[in-house]
């Protein structure tokens, strides 16, 4: 487990594809339990330890999450996660392109994403579609190699698969990810889509707080890193 911040309040870590933020039905130990763990052993807390889960990240997907150590953390961060405003999430995603089609240097996508839930995917569908969720990012390209392009992506909602499901629509699947047109798996078993940094206003000190993580340790990612 990779700490990149903790104090008093808050704890994040850079998760890996293979973690999973809490449990599920496959049985398999949440990253929230080894972070109880750490807590408890390295603090020497006796009894349950409180930790509370502020935001998720797909299983498939890398980078910053941000745990609260106390109940009062918990509530300021859920609500400045609800609103998208106080707190600035920015991803870096490796896709797939054809060289032969012109894409913009940067955009604003804008789209109605429907989720599916049987296939836990979403779907982009009309406006009028019934349940259907309006989901906005902007995007740059920042490097890019003979196959391959580093975007670096900004939500402006937080929608089911949004990235994954918005990129896939024009045409830029994920490396990786075979649920939204990516033609190979990675060996990992993961998608190349990494939450790269978190900036935001301590829930408590009211400090401004940036906490960046590392990309994968992956020859490609590091190439790309380096042609930024």
């Amino acid at each position: 487990m990779n700490i990149l911040y903790e104090d008093n309040h808050i704890i994040a870590v850079n998760k890996t594809c293979h973690e999973i933020v809490q449990g599920d039905k496959t049985g398999d130990t949440p990253l929230s339990e080894i972070v109880k763990e750490y807590i408890k052993k390295k603090y020497n807390k006796p009894g349950e330890v409180f930790l509370g889960v502020t935001h998720r990240l797909d299983r498939p997907t890398t980078g910053v999450l941000i745990f609260a150590r106390t109940s009062k953390a918990l509530t300021r961060l859920n609500a400045m996660f609800q609103s998208h405003e106080l707190i600035q999430k920015t991803y870096w995603a490796i896709v797939v392109y054809d060289a032969s089609k012109q894409i913009p240097n940067e955009g604003r996508l804008e789209n109605y994403l429907l989720r599916i839930e049987k296939q836990n995917k979403s779907v982009v569908v009309k406006r009028n579609t019934k349940d259907a969720k309006r989901a906005v990012l902007t995007y740059k390209i920042i490097a890019r190699s003979e196959r391959y392009m580093l975007l670096e992506i900004n939500l402006e909602t937080g929608r089911h698969h949004q990235i994954r499901c918005q990129l896939s629509a024009i045409g830029l699947p994920i490396k990786g990810d075979l649920k939204y047109g990516a033609k190979r798996s990675n060996p990992d078993g993961g998608i190349s889509l990494h939450a790269r940094k978190i900036e935001f206003i301590h829930p408590v000190s009211k400090l401004p707080i940036s906490i960046t993580a590392p990309v994968p340790d992956d020859t490609l990612w590091h190439v790309l890193e380096q042609l930024i």
